[in-house]
Protein backbone atom coordinates (compact mmCIF):
# COMPACT_ATOMS: atom_id res chain seq x y z
CA UNK A 1 0.00 0.00 0.00
CA UNK A 2 1.58 3.29 -1.19
CA UNK A 3 0.90 6.53 1.08
CA UNK A 4 0.13 9.39 -0.76
CA UNK A 5 2.77 12.04 0.40
CA UNK A 6 1.56 14.95 3.19
CA UNK A 7 0.37 18.47 1.28
CA UNK A 8 2.45 21.29 3.04
CA UNK A 9 0.78 22.58 5.85
CA UNK A 10 -0.11 26.33 5.06
CA UNK A 11 0.27 28.02 8.75
CA UNK A 12 -2.93 31.05 9.05
CA UNK A 13 -1.57 34.58 9.62
CA UNK A 14 -1.87 35.54 13.44
CA UNK A 15 -5.17 37.86 13.23
CA UNK A 16 -4.52 41.09 14.44
CA UNK A 17 -6.20 42.46 17.88
CA UNK A 18 -9.07 45.28 17.49
CA UNK A 19 -6.77 48.10 18.03
CA UNK A 20 -4.01 47.03 15.69
CA UNK A 21 -6.70 46.26 12.95
CA UNK A 22 -8.17 50.11 13.48
CA UNK A 23 -4.64 51.68 13.74
CA UNK A 24 -4.11 49.82 10.18
CA UNK A 25 -7.20 51.11 8.96
CA UNK A 26 -6.10 54.65 9.42
CA UNK A 27 -2.83 54.16 7.97
CA UNK A 28 -3.94 52.63 5.06
CA UNK A 29 -6.14 55.72 4.51
CA UNK A 30 -3.61 58.03 5.38
CA UNK A 31 -1.02 56.41 2.59
CA UNK A 32 -3.78 56.33 0.26
CA UNK A 33 -4.38 60.01 0.65
CA UNK A 34 -0.36 60.76 0.28
CA UNK A 35 -0.24 58.53 -2.98
CA UNK A 36 -3.17 60.88 -4.82
CA UNK A 37 -1.63 63.75 -3.13
CA UNK A 38 1.65 63.55 -4.49
CA UNK A 39 2.73 64.31 -7.80
CA UNK A 40 6.19 62.99 -8.23
CA UNK A 41 6.70 59.64 -9.91
CA UNK A 42 8.82 58.24 -7.04
CA UNK A 43 6.27 58.47 -4.67
CA UNK A 44 3.97 55.70 -6.27
CA UNK A 45 3.83 52.71 -4.22
CA UNK A 46 2.67 49.15 -4.88
CA UNK A 47 -0.45 47.98 -2.97
CA UNK A 48 1.74 44.77 -1.73
CA UNK A 49 3.48 48.16 0.61
CA UNK A 50 0.28 49.43 1.46
CA UNK A 51 -1.38 46.36 2.91
CA UNK A 52 1.43 46.50 6.03
CA UNK A 53 1.98 49.12 7.39
CA UNK A 54 4.27 50.09 10.41
CA UNK A 55 2.37 49.99 13.78
CA UNK A 56 5.51 50.48 16.28
CA UNK A 57 5.34 54.12 16.74
CA UNK A 58 2.18 54.22 17.89
CA UNK A 59 2.79 51.44 20.17
CA UNK A 60 5.21 53.14 21.47
CA UNK A 61 3.04 55.78 21.97
CA UNK A 62 0.31 53.73 23.43
CA UNK A 63 3.02 52.28 25.93
CA UNK A 64 3.92 55.75 26.74
CA UNK A 65 3.78 56.13 30.60
CA UNK A 66 5.77 59.56 31.31
CA UNK A 67 2.13 61.64 30.45
CA UNK A 68 0.43 62.88 34.15
CA UNK A 69 -2.08 61.40 36.03
CA UNK A 70 -4.59 64.49 36.34
CA UNK A 71 -6.12 63.02 39.39
CA UNK A 72 -3.23 63.23 41.47
CA UNK A 73 -3.52 66.85 40.80
CA UNK A 74 -6.63 66.79 42.93
CA UNK A 75 -6.53 68.20 46.53
CA UNK A 76 -8.30 65.68 48.85
CA UNK A 77 -10.67 67.68 49.75
CA UNK A 78 -11.72 67.99 46.43
CA UNK A 79 -11.90 64.30 45.71
CA UNK A 80 -13.90 63.71 49.24
CA UNK A 81 -16.25 66.10 48.15
CA UNK A 82 -16.61 63.74 44.79
CA UNK A 83 -16.67 60.51 46.78
CA UNK A 84 -19.43 61.77 48.85
CA UNK A 85 -21.66 61.97 46.54
CA UNK A 86 -21.21 58.61 45.03
CA UNK A 87 -23.19 55.79 46.71
CA UNK A 88 -22.21 54.01 49.75
CA UNK A 89 -21.68 50.62 47.80
CA UNK A 90 -18.78 52.29 45.98
CA UNK A 91 -16.74 53.46 48.52
CA UNK A 92 -15.57 49.83 49.54
CA UNK A 93 -14.68 49.35 45.68
CA UNK A 94 -12.98 53.11 45.04
CA UNK A 95 -10.93 51.85 48.21
CA UNK A 96 -9.37 49.17 46.15
CA UNK A 97 -7.87 51.75 43.23
CA UNK A 98 -4.40 53.04 45.36
CA UNK A 99 -3.23 53.91 48.89
CA UNK A 100 -4.31 57.53 48.62
CA UNK A 101 -7.86 56.45 47.79
CA UNK A 102 -8.03 53.94 50.48
CA UNK A 103 -6.36 56.75 52.76
CA UNK A 104 -9.35 58.92 51.89
CA UNK A 105 -11.69 56.07 52.23
CA UNK A 106 -10.99 55.74 55.82
CA UNK A 107 -12.51 59.52 56.70
CA UNK A 108 -15.89 58.29 54.58
CA UNK A 109 -17.00 55.75 56.79
CA UNK A 110 -19.14 56.92 60.01
CA UNK A 111 -20.56 53.53 61.30
CA UNK A 112 -18.06 50.31 61.72
CA UNK A 113 -18.55 47.19 63.74
CA UNK A 114 -15.32 45.95 65.17
CA UNK A 115 -14.63 42.10 65.12
CA UNK A 116 -11.37 41.83 66.41
CA UNK A 117 -10.41 43.52 70.13
CA UNK A 118 -7.07 43.60 68.53
CA UNK A 119 -8.07 46.51 65.73
CA UNK A 120 -9.38 48.90 68.13
CA UNK A 121 -6.68 47.82 71.41
CA UNK A 122 -3.80 48.41 68.98
CA UNK A 123 -4.81 51.65 67.91
CA UNK A 124 -4.99 50.91 64.15
CA UNK A 125 -8.86 51.88 63.90
CA UNK A 126 -8.87 54.92 64.97
CA UNK A 127 -6.34 55.39 62.05
CA UNK A 128 -8.19 54.16 59.81
CA UNK A 129 -11.25 55.46 60.31
CA UNK A 130 -10.53 59.27 62.21
CA UNK A 131 -14.51 60.33 61.96
CA UNK A 132 -16.48 57.78 63.22
CA UNK A 133 -20.34 58.19 64.61
CA UNK A 134 -21.47 55.04 64.89
CA UNK A 135 -19.05 52.23 67.05
CA UNK A 136 -20.44 48.72 67.64
CA UNK A 137 -17.78 46.00 69.71
CA UNK A 138 -20.12 43.95 70.76
CA UNK A 139 -18.66 40.84 68.90
CA UNK A 140 -14.98 41.89 69.44
CA UNK A 141 -16.14 41.58 73.23
CA UNK A 142 -17.01 38.28 72.56
CA UNK A 143 -13.98 35.34 71.78
CA UNK A 144 -15.31 32.84 69.17
CA UNK A 145 -14.07 31.14 66.32
CA UNK A 146 -14.05 33.41 63.08
CA UNK A 147 -13.69 31.07 60.81
CA UNK A 148 -16.61 28.75 61.86
CA UNK A 149 -19.76 28.12 59.44
CA UNK A 150 -21.70 27.73 62.77
CA UNK A 151 -23.41 30.98 63.32
CA UNK A 152 -26.45 31.39 65.86
CA UNK A 153 -28.37 34.10 66.01
CA UNK A 154 -30.89 34.97 69.19
CA UNK A 155 -32.53 38.43 69.59
CA UNK A 156 -30.36 40.15 66.93
CA UNK A 157 -27.16 39.07 68.39
CA UNK A 158 -25.28 36.48 65.88
CA UNK A 159 -21.88 34.40 67.04
CA UNK A 160 -19.70 32.01 65.83
CA UNK A 161 -19.24 28.48 67.48
CA UNK A 162 -17.69 25.61 67.15
CA UNK A 163 -18.57 22.24 67.50
CA UNK A 164 -17.58 21.78 71.28
CA UNK A 165 -19.98 24.37 73.78
CA UNK A 166 -21.02 23.93 77.15
CA UNK A 167 -24.53 22.33 78.09
CA UNK A 168 -25.30 25.70 80.28
CA UNK A 169 -24.98 28.46 77.15
CA UNK A 170 -23.57 29.10 73.91
CA UNK A 171 -21.53 31.81 75.56
CA UNK A 172 -19.51 31.27 79.12
CA UNK A 173 -17.89 33.57 81.29
CA UNK A 174 -14.96 33.13 80.25
CA UNK A 175 -15.54 34.21 76.55
CA UNK A 176 -16.74 37.72 77.20
CA UNK A 177 -14.05 40.19 78.15
CA UNK A 178 -13.28 41.15 81.59
CA UNK A 179 -15.17 44.58 82.88
CA UNK A 180 -11.87 46.36 82.40
CA UNK A 181 -11.10 45.62 79.68
CA UNK A 182 -13.94 46.88 78.25
CA UNK A 183 -14.18 49.96 80.03
CA UNK A 184 -10.34 50.46 78.75
CA UNK A 185 -11.50 50.18 75.16
CA UNK A 186 -14.57 52.94 76.16
CA UNK A 187 -12.04 55.32 77.07
CA UNK A 188 -9.78 55.12 73.91
CA UNK A 189 -13.16 55.00 72.03
CA UNK A 190 -14.05 58.26 73.93
CA UNK A 191 -10.92 60.01 73.37
CA UNK A 192 -11.05 59.79 69.87
CA UNK A 193 -14.61 60.53 68.82
CA UNK A 194 -15.54 62.78 70.66
CA UNK A 195 -18.52 63.41 68.32
CA UNK A 196 -19.58 59.82 68.78
CA UNK A 197 -23.83 59.65 68.08
CA UNK A 198 -24.01 55.40 68.78
CA UNK A 199 -21.99 53.24 70.23
CA UNK A 200 -23.41 49.10 71.00
CA UNK A 201 -21.38 47.36 73.94
CA UNK A 202 -21.75 44.57 75.94
CA UNK A 203 -20.07 43.92 79.56
CA UNK A 204 -19.18 48.15 80.33
CA UNK A 205 -19.71 48.93 83.88
CA UNK A 206 -20.32 52.56 85.38
CA UNK A 207 -16.66 53.39 84.75
CA UNK A 208 -16.58 52.46 81.14
CA UNK A 209 -19.87 54.44 80.20
CA UNK A 210 -18.71 57.66 82.11
CA UNK A 211 -16.11 58.06 80.29
CA UNK A 212 -17.89 58.11 76.83
CA UNK A 213 -20.85 60.14 78.83
CA UNK A 214 -17.91 63.03 79.43
CA UNK A 215 -16.10 63.12 76.31
CA UNK A 216 -18.95 62.07 73.93
CA UNK A 217 -21.67 64.68 74.89
CA UNK A 218 -23.76 64.27 71.26
CA UNK A 219 -24.19 60.75 71.69
CA UNK A 220 -27.51 60.18 71.14
CA UNK A 221 -28.41 56.37 70.84
CA UNK A 222 -26.77 53.99 73.74
CA UNK A 223 -27.35 49.76 73.16
CA UNK A 224 -26.07 47.73 76.02
CA UNK A 225 -26.12 44.00 76.15
CA UNK A 226 -25.77 41.56 79.15
CA UNK A 227 -25.96 44.80 81.83
CA UNK A 228 -26.82 44.79 85.40
CA UNK A 229 -28.44 47.47 87.76
CA UNK A 230 -25.44 48.98 88.68
CA UNK A 231 -24.07 49.32 85.25
CA UNK A 232 -26.83 51.85 84.67
CA UNK A 233 -25.59 54.30 87.00
CA UNK A 234 -23.18 55.23 84.30
CA UNK A 235 -26.09 56.51 82.13
CA UNK A 236 -26.85 59.67 84.07
CA UNK A 237 -23.83 61.53 82.45
CA UNK A 238 -25.61 61.48 79.30
CA UNK A 239 -27.43 64.57 78.68
CA UNK A 240 -28.79 64.09 75.03
CA UNK A 241 -29.47 60.42 75.05
CA UNK A 242 -32.48 59.65 73.04
CA UNK A 243 -32.59 56.13 72.58
CA UNK A 244 -31.11 53.46 74.49
CA UNK A 245 -31.78 49.19 74.15
CA UNK A 246 -30.99 47.11 76.97
CA UNK A 247 -30.45 43.56 76.57
CA UNK A 248 -30.23 41.88 79.93
CA UNK A 249 -31.04 38.21 80.04
CA UNK A 250 -31.07 36.06 75.99
CA UNK A 251 -31.53 32.34 77.04
CA UNK A 252 -28.37 30.44 76.27
CA UNK A 253 -26.10 33.55 76.04
CA UNK A 254 -26.23 35.19 78.78
CA UNK A 255 -28.25 36.51 81.86
CA UNK A 256 -28.07 39.86 83.45
CA UNK A 257 -30.57 41.22 85.82
CA UNK A 258 -32.22 44.61 85.67
CA UNK A 259 -34.76 45.12 87.89
CA UNK A 260 -36.96 48.00 89.08
CA UNK A 261 -33.96 49.47 90.47
CA UNK A 262 -31.50 49.68 87.22
CA UNK A 263 -35.29 50.70 85.60
CA UNK A 264 -35.53 54.06 88.28
CA UNK A 265 -31.99 54.87 86.97
CA UNK A 266 -32.41 54.81 83.86
CA UNK A 267 -35.44 56.91 84.68
CA UNK A 268 -33.53 59.58 86.32
CA UNK A 269 -30.65 59.28 84.49
CA UNK A 270 -32.12 59.77 80.90
CA UNK A 271 -35.10 62.31 81.35
CA UNK A 272 -34.88 62.99 77.58
CA UNK A 273 -35.50 59.45 76.40
CA UNK A 274 -37.86 59.08 73.00
CA UNK A 275 -37.27 55.17 72.43
CA UNK A 276 -36.83 52.45 74.73
CA UNK A 277 -36.48 49.02 74.47
CA UNK A 278 -36.27 46.75 77.38
CA UNK A 279 -35.21 42.98 76.22
CA UNK A 280 -34.57 40.30 78.80
CA UNK A 281 -35.36 42.23 81.67
CA UNK A 282 -36.88 42.07 84.87
CA UNK A 283 -39.48 44.99 86.69
CA UNK A 284 -43.37 45.40 87.71
CA UNK A 285 -45.36 48.64 88.19
CA UNK A 286 -42.89 50.52 89.73
CA UNK A 287 -40.35 50.42 87.59
CA UNK A 288 -42.70 51.30 84.44
CA UNK A 289 -44.01 54.34 86.38
CA UNK A 290 -40.78 55.53 87.10
CA UNK A 291 -40.30 55.67 83.32
CA UNK A 292 -43.72 57.15 82.83
CA UNK A 293 -43.09 60.04 85.50
CA UNK A 294 -39.32 61.03 84.76
CA UNK A 295 -39.18 60.25 81.40
CA UNK A 296 -41.89 62.37 79.65
CA UNK A 297 -40.85 62.64 76.31
CA UNK A 298 -40.93 59.03 75.87
CA UNK A 299 -42.83 58.20 72.67
CA UNK A 300 -41.89 54.32 71.68
CA UNK A 301 -41.47 51.20 74.21
CA UNK A 302 -40.89 48.09 73.25
CA UNK A 303 -40.53 44.83 75.54
CA UNK A 304 -38.98 42.00 73.93
CA UNK A 305 -39.15 38.84 75.85
CA UNK A 306 -39.67 40.45 78.96
CA UNK A 307 -39.84 39.07 82.74
CA UNK A 308 -42.46 41.62 84.28
CA UNK A 309 -43.81 40.90 87.29
CA UNK A 310 -47.90 41.10 87.12
CA UNK A 311 -49.48 44.54 86.88
CA UNK A 312 -46.93 46.25 84.79
CA UNK A 313 -49.65 47.52 82.43
CA UNK A 314 -51.51 49.80 85.30
CA UNK A 315 -48.70 51.59 84.88
CA UNK A 316 -48.48 52.84 81.17
CA UNK A 317 -51.37 55.57 82.57
CA UNK A 318 -47.78 57.59 83.77
CA UNK A 319 -46.88 57.67 80.05
CA UNK A 320 -48.41 61.04 79.20
CA UNK A 321 -46.59 61.14 75.18
CA UNK A 322 -46.69 57.25 74.74
CA UNK A 323 -47.81 56.88 70.82
CA UNK A 324 -46.55 53.40 70.22
CA UNK A 325 -46.58 50.16 71.95
CA UNK A 326 -44.56 46.92 70.66
CA UNK A 327 -44.85 43.81 72.44
CA UNK A 328 -42.41 40.95 70.81
CA UNK A 329 -41.62 37.36 71.97
CA UNK A 330 -43.42 37.81 75.28
CA UNK A 331 -44.69 34.30 77.04
CA UNK A 332 -47.05 36.42 78.80
CA UNK A 333 -48.67 40.20 78.75
CA UNK A 334 -48.88 40.77 82.26
CA UNK A 335 -49.68 37.78 84.61
CA UNK A 336 -51.68 39.90 87.12
CA UNK A 337 -53.35 42.40 85.22
CA UNK A 338 -55.76 43.27 88.57
CA UNK A 339 -59.41 44.75 88.78
CA UNK A 340 -60.27 47.22 86.11
CA UNK A 341 -60.84 50.53 87.64
CA UNK A 342 -56.75 50.19 88.98
CA UNK A 343 -55.69 49.52 84.81
CA UNK A 344 -56.69 52.89 83.65
CA UNK A 345 -55.79 53.86 80.24
CA UNK A 346 -52.92 55.59 77.84
CA UNK A 347 -55.15 58.25 75.94
CA UNK A 348 -51.64 58.32 74.19
CA UNK A 349 -51.12 55.04 72.44
CA UNK A 350 -51.68 55.40 68.64
CA UNK A 351 -50.15 51.80 67.70
CA UNK A 352 -50.11 48.61 69.33
CA UNK A 353 -47.86 45.66 67.97
CA UNK A 354 -47.72 42.00 69.06
CA UNK A 355 -45.05 39.75 66.95
CA UNK A 356 -44.41 36.41 68.22
CA UNK A 357 -46.29 36.47 71.23
CA UNK A 358 -48.50 34.61 73.46
CA UNK A 359 -52.02 35.41 73.88
CA UNK A 360 -53.68 32.81 75.24
CA UNK A 361 -54.31 34.44 78.70
CA UNK A 362 -57.71 36.36 78.22
CA UNK A 363 -57.48 38.55 81.10
CA UNK A 364 -54.07 40.00 79.88
CA UNK A 365 -55.36 40.44 76.39
CA UNK A 366 -59.10 42.05 77.78
CA UNK A 367 -56.34 44.47 80.23
CA UNK A 368 -54.22 45.14 77.11
CA UNK A 369 -56.82 46.39 75.15
CA UNK A 370 -58.32 48.30 77.62
CA UNK A 371 -55.50 50.16 78.66
CA UNK A 372 -54.75 50.93 74.76
CA UNK A 373 -58.70 52.08 74.07
CA UNK A 374 -57.68 55.08 72.04
CA UNK A 375 -55.21 52.72 69.96
CA UNK A 376 -55.43 53.62 65.66
CA UNK A 377 -53.45 50.79 64.48
CA UNK A 378 -53.36 47.19 65.77
CA UNK A 379 -50.43 45.08 64.14
CA UNK A 380 -50.77 41.18 65.16
CA UNK A 381 -48.06 39.10 63.27
CA UNK A 382 -47.63 35.28 64.51
CA UNK A 383 -49.61 35.69 67.82
CA UNK A 384 -50.28 32.21 69.11
CA UNK A 385 -53.86 31.66 70.76
CA UNK A 386 -55.31 34.30 69.30
CA UNK A 387 -59.44 32.76 69.42
CA UNK A 388 -62.09 34.45 68.39
CA UNK A 389 -62.75 35.43 71.89
CA UNK A 390 -59.16 36.72 72.66
CA UNK A 391 -59.64 38.76 69.41
CA UNK A 392 -63.25 40.38 70.35
CA UNK A 393 -61.75 41.96 72.92
CA UNK A 394 -59.93 44.37 70.62
CA UNK A 395 -63.51 45.90 70.50
CA UNK A 396 -63.50 48.00 73.24
CA UNK A 397 -60.98 50.05 71.05
CA UNK A 398 -63.18 51.97 68.76
CA UNK A 399 -60.79 54.28 66.62
CA UNK A 400 -59.49 51.64 65.28
CA UNK A 401 -58.28 53.03 61.50
CA UNK A 402 -55.92 50.43 60.29
CA UNK A 403 -55.55 46.42 61.65
CA UNK A 404 -52.84 44.09 60.16
CA UNK A 405 -53.24 40.10 60.79
CA UNK A 406 -50.63 37.82 59.69
CA UNK A 407 -50.28 33.90 60.65
CA UNK A 408 -52.95 34.06 63.16
CA UNK A 409 -54.34 30.43 62.05
CA UNK A 410 -56.97 30.02 64.67
CA UNK A 411 -58.83 32.93 64.05
CA UNK A 412 -62.09 32.73 61.42
CA UNK A 413 -64.25 34.82 59.74
CA UNK A 414 -67.06 35.00 61.88
CA UNK A 415 -64.35 36.37 64.93
CA UNK A 416 -62.45 38.96 62.50
CA UNK A 417 -66.37 39.91 61.53
CA UNK A 418 -67.66 40.55 64.81
CA UNK A 419 -65.08 43.10 65.49
CA UNK A 420 -64.63 44.95 62.16
CA UNK A 421 -68.18 45.60 62.26
CA UNK A 422 -67.93 47.44 65.53
CA UNK A 423 -64.89 49.73 64.52
CA UNK A 424 -66.71 52.35 62.48
CA UNK A 425 -63.23 54.36 61.54
CA UNK A 426 -61.84 51.66 59.81
CA UNK A 427 -60.12 52.76 56.59
CA UNK A 428 -57.64 50.13 56.07
CA UNK A 429 -57.54 46.36 56.32
CA UNK A 430 -54.68 43.55 56.18
CA UNK A 431 -55.34 39.60 56.40
CA UNK A 432 -52.09 37.30 55.41
CA UNK A 433 -51.79 33.65 56.28
CA UNK A 434 -55.06 32.95 58.46
CA UNK A 435 -55.74 29.73 57.45
CA UNK A 436 -59.11 29.33 59.17
CA UNK A 437 -60.67 32.91 57.39
CA UNK A 438 -61.75 31.76 54.01
CA UNK A 439 -63.36 33.52 51.05
CA UNK A 440 -66.84 31.27 51.40
CA UNK A 441 -67.71 32.34 54.73
CA UNK A 442 -67.74 36.06 54.05
CA UNK A 443 -71.16 37.90 54.72
CA UNK A 444 -73.07 40.29 52.54
CA UNK A 445 -72.52 42.81 55.53
CA UNK A 446 -68.16 42.18 55.29
CA UNK A 447 -68.39 42.13 51.53
CA UNK A 448 -69.97 45.88 51.86
CA UNK A 449 -67.04 46.80 54.41
CA UNK A 450 -64.48 45.49 51.90
CA UNK A 451 -65.99 47.94 49.57
CA UNK A 452 -65.44 51.49 51.46
CA UNK A 453 -62.21 50.51 52.38
CA UNK A 454 -59.42 52.59 51.24
CA UNK A 455 -56.97 50.07 51.11
CA UNK A 456 -57.94 45.52 51.60
CA UNK A 457 -54.69 43.53 51.68
CA UNK A 458 -56.87 39.69 51.20
CA UNK A 459 -54.66 36.79 51.22
CA UNK A 460 -55.70 34.72 54.16
CA UNK A 461 -54.66 31.47 53.10
CA UNK A 462 -52.43 29.83 50.34
CA UNK A 463 -55.52 27.58 49.71
CA UNK A 464 -57.55 30.32 47.87
CA UNK A 465 -54.73 32.19 46.75
CA UNK A 466 -54.01 29.06 44.45
CA UNK A 467 -57.54 28.17 43.61
CA UNK A 468 -57.91 32.37 42.49
CA UNK A 469 -55.04 32.10 40.35
CA UNK A 470 -55.99 28.66 38.50
CA UNK A 471 -59.71 29.86 38.05
CA UNK A 472 -60.62 29.09 34.21
CA UNK A 473 -57.32 27.02 33.48
CA UNK A 474 -59.21 23.52 34.14
CA UNK A 475 -55.99 22.51 36.48
CA UNK A 476 -56.82 20.90 39.56
CA UNK A 477 -60.45 20.27 38.44
CA UNK A 478 -61.85 16.14 38.09
CA UNK A 479 -61.14 15.18 34.40
CA UNK A 480 -59.79 18.47 33.48
CA UNK A 481 -58.37 19.39 30.09
CA UNK A 482 -54.84 18.16 31.18
CA UNK A 483 -55.47 14.32 32.12
CA UNK A 484 -58.09 14.47 28.78
CA UNK A 485 -55.08 15.13 26.53
CA UNK A 486 -52.89 12.64 28.67
CA UNK A 487 -56.10 9.79 27.37
CA UNK A 488 -56.07 11.04 24.04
Amino acid sequence: MSCSPKSPVLKRPRALSLPDQVLKHVIFKMQLQNHHDSRSPSSAASPTSLSEPDLSAFRSLALDQTRPDSISLLSDELLLLIFSKLPVSQYLLNSLVCKRWLYLHGRLVQSVRVLDWGFLDSGRVFARFPNLTEVDIVHACIRSPRNSGIIVTRKGLSIHMDSLFSADGFIEEMDVLKHSVVDDGLRLIAGWYPNLRRIRVIGASVNGLLSIAEECQTLQELELHCCGDLALKGISGFRNLQIVKLIGCIDRFYSAQISDIGLTILAQGCRRLVKLELCGCEGSYDGIKAIGQCCQMLEELTLTDHRMDGGWLAALQFCGNLKTLRLQSCQNIDSSPGPDEYLGSCSTIEELHLLRCQVRDKDSMKALFSVCEAVKDIVLQDCWGLVDEVFGFASICRRVKLISLEGCSLLTTGGLESVLLCWKELQELRVVSCNNISDSDITSALASLFSVLKELTWRPNSRALLSSSLAGTGVGMKGGRFFKRLKS
